[in-house]
């Protein structure tokens, strides 16, 4: 089953007709508001150069559980 879904409010211009697997392997600088300047300090700091190595980062996966849960929990 097909699924589409709108990303003009999460990625840059260039990005909103692009199939998801091109944004996932696109510059982490495609996400909507993440500057060349934030691309190039996360990638100092964490190696990171694209979408999907900021989606599987280990340090920002558990920031994102620990937030989730933390809303569950209130």
């Amino acid at each position: 089953m097909p699924v589409t879904a709108d990303f003009t409010k999460l990625v840059d211009k260039a990005y909103q007709d692009k199939a998801l697997n091109e944004i996932v392997d696109a510059p982490v600088a495609a996400l909507a508001g993440v500057s060349d300047g934030d691309a190039k300090l996360l990638k100092e700091a964490f190696g990171i150069t694209t979408v999907g190595d900021l989606g599987r980062n280990p340090y920002f996966r558990t920031a994102s559980a620990l937030v989730d849960l933390a809303s569950t929990t209130k």
